[in-house]
């Protein structure tokens, strides 16, 4: 299984190609299991303009895996990483990524994402990044 982030699917519905989004669409096409985390659920739900793209987007997300934050302890450890993040002097621009790293790390699975802050936790901690 893996954890496809909110920065990849994006790619993969407006039509982009990169490396990532040509690893999701054989990732996809082998039949493998994918998973997103709550706050990449959310991400993705927001983005929608229109309410058919929400009923598409919504029936992709029912076909993966919902990985969620449980409790405090995620939250602690979210804050942990940015702070790791910063003494080693990165910038963490949006905290929600250090959530959704918090849940891969704790479900020890790995993030297929296209945002320099999930390299650069991976740098301080244990996420797996594909």
């Amino acid at each position: 299984m893996i954890v496809i982030d909110s920065s990849v699917w994006i790619d993969f519905y407006r039509g982009n190609s990169t490396r990532q989004v040509e690893f999701l669409a054989e990732h996809l096409d082998a039949g493998e299991l994918t998973a997103v985390t709550d706050v990449v659920y959310m991400e993705l739900l927001r983005g929608t303009r229109t309410d058919p793209e929400l009923a598409t987007m919504k029936l992709r997300i029912d076909q993966t895996n919902i990985l969620q934050l449980q409790g405090l302890a995620d939250f602690e450890f979210a804050a942990e990483l940015f702070r790791r993040a910063r003494r080693k002097g990165h910038t963490i621009r949006r905290a929600t990524d250090c959530l959704i790293a918090a849940v891969c790390i704790r479900e020890d699975v790995p993030l297929l994402h296209d945002d320099v802050d999930f390299d650069r936790i991976a740098d301080v901690s244990d996420l797996k990044v594909a």
